[in-house]
């Protein structure tokens, strides 16, 4: 049984602001098409949230009578051309849908008041900004993504345990906009406690709007250091104290240059992990082709000759005109785990 919504596509028409419209204010014309916009959104909610359970249904079936690798399911969304990620969050929508209707919170009706992205907002809000924000779509108030934002921000500042009490003490006293302390509860959340009160003692200092955003920055570019830091291999098993060592660059100044450092040594590592997998196919394919070739086939063997200075323990590259002409020769040794030094690397010209 299909039932139709309240709402009517084929009943949409739109008094959409003309372009060229000299007396209508740049806020009249934003707010003209925000509400169209709106409107639109939920349409493609309400889509959305219902494929999300037919892609549930399928995946479902699926793992009870499929075998065992959800092929079937894999199979259906090729057909349909949906990407699995797309599948996927496309029944974590329906998910969320049901959560929120399930637990009494929101009412079925009034998930035609939100916009697409204001639910998904929602979704993944705290318990108390989904009730907040249920609350009013459950009394036929219109909920777009600035306004849950706005909430969230406002709960964020009033609420983390991670501020200091003088930034509480000026946001709640309206001193401090909630949309710059937000983020900087978002951005203190990635950091570890020492790190955390490095930034809080800066604005204990100092509670101004400045040196929120300051410290916000800071804080970012903490966590984006302190994350890739432990994603490097090269630091696995050293006993190195990555908070002093990021406090050491905060306090030059450099925190965006360690990043940034950290940002190249893990693209290092990740393209020397790729090379070791193609370099050793390499050497297995130019092998099985030396075997199979022979006397009879002269220029093959040429051609396998030449390939096999990208196969040996020694390696030589062009790097080209632009760098003027040099070489890189890298000489691999491969070591077992209880004894790695660094690789001999060389530049000729």
């Amino acid at each position: 049984m299909i039932s139709q919504s309240s709402l009517d596509p084929s009943a949409i028409s739109f008094d959409l602001p003309d372009p060229e419209q000299d007396d209508l204010s740049n806020i009249d014309f934003i707010e003209k098409l925000e509400n169209a916009w709106s409107i639109c959104e939920q349409f493609d909610l309400q889509t959305e949230i219902w494929r999300g359970r037919i892609l549930r249904v399928v995946r479902d079936r699926e793992k009870k009578g499929g075998d065992g690798r959800g092929t079937g399911f894999l199979q259906w969304l090729r057909e349909m051309e949906i990407s699995k990620s797309k599948a996927y969050s496309l029944i974590q929508l329906a998910d969320s849908s049901d959560d929120l209707v399930d637990d009494g919170i929101l009412e079925e009706s009034s998930i035609n008041n939100f916009s697409k992205r204001a639910f998904i907002e929602t979704a993944k809000a705290e318990p108390e900004i989904q009730y907040m924000i249920s609350e009013a779509a459950n009394e036929g108030k219109d909920i777009t993504r600035r306004q849950v934002k706005s909430l969230t921000d406002e709960f964020l500042a009033a609420t983390s345990s991670l501020l200091p009490d003088e930034i509480k003490e000026r946001t709640q006293a309206n001193l401090l906009p909630p949309k710059f302390v937000a983020p900087l509860v978002r951005e203190l959340s990635r950091l570890t406690p020492l790190q955390q009160e490095e930034i809080c003692g800066t604005l204990r200092e100092n509670p101004e709007i400045d040196a929120v955003k300051d410290m916000t920055n800071t804080a970012k570019w903490m966590g984006k250091s302190f994350d890739a830091s432990l994603a490097l291999r090269t630091f696995q098993d050293k006993n190195l104290n990555l908070d002093k060592a990021t406090q050491e660059a905060l306090r030059l100044d450099s925190l965006g240059l360690l990043s940034d450092a950290f940002g190249q040594a893990k693209t290092i590592e990740s393209s020397i992990l790729k090379f070791h997998s193609a370099w050793k196919r390499l050497e297995g394919l130019q092998e099985r082709l030396w075997v199979e070739s022979g006397s009879s086939t002269p220029y093959l063997r040429e051609l396998l000759a030449t390939l096999q200075t990208l196969t040996g323990s020694t390696i030589r590259v062009s790097l080209g005109e632009l760098a003027g002409g040099k070489k890189l020769r890298l000489q691999l040794v491969e070591e077992d785990s209880e004894r790695i030094e660094p690789p001999f690397i060389d530049q000729k010209k």
